[in-house]
Order: C-alpha cells, then sequence, then structure tokens
C-alpha cells in the first residue's frame, strides 16, 4: 500500500494544480504564484539534500566505495542530462509575452506540455529510486523517506500543473481539455517510477549514482526554471520567503519520517 502511495502521490499533486482552471477566472495570482514556486524550490532542494545526495553518500560508504564520487558524478550527470534536453527543446518561460495566431499559440502549448513532461521523468525516477532503494533495505533510505520524498515532489508538481492548465484555458482551451493536458503533463512520473522500480535488481549497484542523478536533475529544474520564475518582476521577496518555508517544511518531513 505504502509502495502504491508513493507512486501516486506526485501525480496527485499535478491534478490538484491542473484542477485549478476550475476555480480560477483567468490565471493564477502572480503573488500566490510567486509563493508556491518560491515554497517548490524550497522543498526540491532539500529533497534532493536529504532524500537523494545524502543516502546517496550513505549507500557508497556500505558498499566500500570513495564516498562522494557517486554523489558528484551522478549529481553532474543529473545536471547535463537538463542541460542536454533544455538546449534541445525550447526555452519557454510562460510570463513571456503570447504569441499571435492560433498555430503559434498551438505550438507554445504543445512544446510547453512537452517540456514540462520531459522535467516530470528525472522527478518520476527519483521517487522510484528511493522506493527501489527502500525495498532492497539499503541503508540511508526508509519507506518513509520515500513517501516524504513523493509528498515533496507533489508540493513542486501543484504549481506545475496550474503553470500548464491556466494558459491553455487563457488561449481559449475548455476548462476540462485544459484540465486533461495539465494532469497528463505528470503521468510520465508514476511510469517511470515503476520502471525503475521493475530494475531494481539491475540498479542496485549503481543506485548511489542514480539518486545523486536525480538530485542533480531536480536542482537543475529549481535553478533554471522555479526560482527564475519566482524573482522575476515584483515582489522577488515573496519568492524567497516560499523558499525558507518550502525547506524547512520538507527538512522537517524528510527527518521526521525518515
Amino acid at each position: 500500500m505504502n509502495i502504491a502511495t508513493g507512486l501516486l502521490i506526485p501525480f496527485l499533486g499535478t491534478t490538484l494544480g491542473s484542477a485549478m482552471v476550475f476555480f480560477m477566472k483567468n490565471k493564477m495570482n502572480k503573488k500566490v504564484e510567486k509563493l508556491l514556486l518560491g515554497f517548490a524550490s524550497g522543498v526540491m532542494i532539500a529533497a534532493s539534500i536529504w532524500s537523494l545526495l545524502m543516502p546517496s553518500i550513505e549507500m557508497a560508504e556500505e558498499q566500500q566505495k570513495i564516498a562522494w564520487i557517486p554523489a558528484a558524478v551522478g549529481f553532474l550527470l543529473g545536471m547535463a542530462f537538463l542541460l542536454v534536453l533544455d538546449s534541445i527543446i525550447p526555452h519557454l518561460h510562460l510570463n513571456t509575452e503570447k504569441p499571435e495566431g492560433i498555430k503559434a499559440k498551438l505550438k507554445k502549448s504543445t512544446m510547453l506540455v512537452f517540456a514540462v513532461t520531459l522535467h516530470n521523468i528525472p522527478e518520476g525516477m527519483a521517487v522510484g529510486v528511493v522506493l527501489a532503494g527502500a525495498m532492497v533495505g539499503n541503508a540511508g533510505i526508509s519507506l518513509a523517506g520515500a513517501v516524504s520524498l513523493a509528498i515533496g515532489i507533489a508540493i513542486q508538481n501543484f504549481p506545475e500543473g496550474a503553470i500548464i492548465s491556466m494558459p491553455l484555458k487563457s488561449e481559449g482551451m475548455s476548462k476540462l481539455k485544459a484540465f486533461i493536458y495539465g494532469t497528463l503533463s505528470g503521468i510520465v512520473e508514476p511510469i517511470a517510477a515503476i520502471v525503475t522500480i521493475i530494475l531494481t535488481n539491475a540498479i542496485v549497484p549503481i543506485l548511489p549514482y542514480l539518486l545523486a542523478f536525480a538530485a542533480g536533475a531536480m536542482i537543475y529544474v529549481v535553478v533554471e526554471e522555479l526560482i527564475p520564475e519566482a524573482q522575476e518582476g515584483e515582489h522577488s521577496n515573496i519568492g524567497t520567503i516560499g523558499v525558507a518555508i518550502g525547506f524547512v517544511v520538507m527538512m522537517i518531513l524528510d527527518v521526521a519520517l525518515g
């Protein structure tokens, strides 16, 4: 039951965020958006440290490896992976001016969903890696800790779901269709997690690297996407406050549950 819960919690975050399109007239309030983006940033930074990098180091020590090598190599590979993705996929920020014309709007909407969907794959893999580590009894990883990571990613997914569905609605798409698109952007997370768990036996030797890889990928999203959006324009201090609150909440969750 806990494994299924860990798999579905992040997807639930995206779904609930996408559902905001039914309650808001046009788009999310800027101050609320900044707070949520900052909060998500703090959550993901803390999750990367306590749920991914620290277990990576502890597992490497248990495997008689030089403790910092898997963490450093995996982290840099995770950053490089999303750097390559961002160089291939056009970089989309939702605060840019809307392109004119139906085709331009459709292209932007499609690329937006595609980009967010791809960014969700490492997050799903992170949950799968931690759940796999808990299942095989690796040191430094507990099932409760894995669930706390899933909760952290779900919190981060909430504004992502809203940030997809709201612009789609403002561009003329029906609320239901915008909700479905936003929700589907998160379906890759449980799928990536399940694939990772299925390959548990094969990944155990490289689990420290994969944990750090997931951390690097998530930190990249935080630095490249979430924080710039939270700091853009006026009231940037709201985003900063959100980071602080998110970091502390996730740290408490991980330490208390882990």
